[in-house]
């Protein structure tokens, strides 16, 4: 007899648990959304078990978040990041239990396609993938170019301070260097920064790998502050 009440009060304090725990998810996500100016709510998600236990305690083990898709923006034009994922581990909640205060460390990833690369670069230019050389990825940058029938130059895309996207072509044909005005209008075309003003703070962008199907960003960063 005694054995069927440890099982019905270990369920009820395990459904008990979750309730609590899908509660604090919500109110995080809401939270988050407002902060960051995101169109949508994230989907957040607590780590650990019991989740009552580590909210005692004042500290989760991990919050992970996926904040979709959101925008840097450069000189009227905003890049859309596909995705942005996070994990924020040993979490601390405030005083009062209400909200989270900040992660002692975090990593992320971002994604970006090449299509909306290539609609934020401008409509008469196309960013398509450009391979590996000597381990640095690469992109094809297309140009439109009066009197240069097809003008394909090689690209690079890296990370400025942490919240910039760049993109620019790393050299141009000769051709192109000869005539007049040739290179201005083809960096006008292919040399772009597009700042992301929405990450967490303190949470830094700071690798590119380019693969076939799109950009690959990983992110990471200590005392990480997490609206929630």
């Amino acid at each position: 007899m005694l054995f069927f009440v440890v099982v019905i009060l270990g369920g009820l304090f395990v459904a008990a648990d979750r309730v609590a725990v899908n509660l604090a998810e919500d109110k995080a996500a809401d939270k988050i959304r407002s902060s960051q100016g995101l169109d949508k709510a994230p989907n957040v998600a607590i780590k650990g078990f019991p989740f009552l236990t580590q909210v005692a305690g004042r500290n989760l083990q991990e919050v992970d978040a996926d904040l979709g898709g959101i925008q840097a923006r450069a000189e009227g034009r905003t890049l859309r990041i596909d995705q942005l994922s996070a994990q924020f581990h040993e979490v601390t909640l405030n005083s009062d239990y209400t909200s989270i205060e900040s992660a002692a460390w975090a990593t992320g990833n971002a994604r970006i396609n090449y299509a909306d690369l290539t609609k934020a670069a401008g409509a008469d230019v196309k960013v398509t993938y450009g391979g590996q050389k000597d381990g640095r990825s690469q992109v094809k940058i297309s140009p439109n170019v009066p009197l240069l029938s097809q003008l394909d130059v090689t690209g690079s895309i890296s990370i400025v301070h942490g919240d910039t996207v760049r993109l620019r072509a790393d050299g141009l044909p000769r051709m192109c260097k000869i005539l007049p005005g040739c290179e201005s209008k083809v960096r006008a075309q292919t040399d772009h920064d597009w700042k992301l003003d929405q990450l967490p703070g303190n949470l830094k962008l700071d690798k590119v790998v380019t693969m076939p199907d799109g950009i690959s960003i990983s992110a990471s960063g200590k005392n990480v502050k997490l609206p929630g």
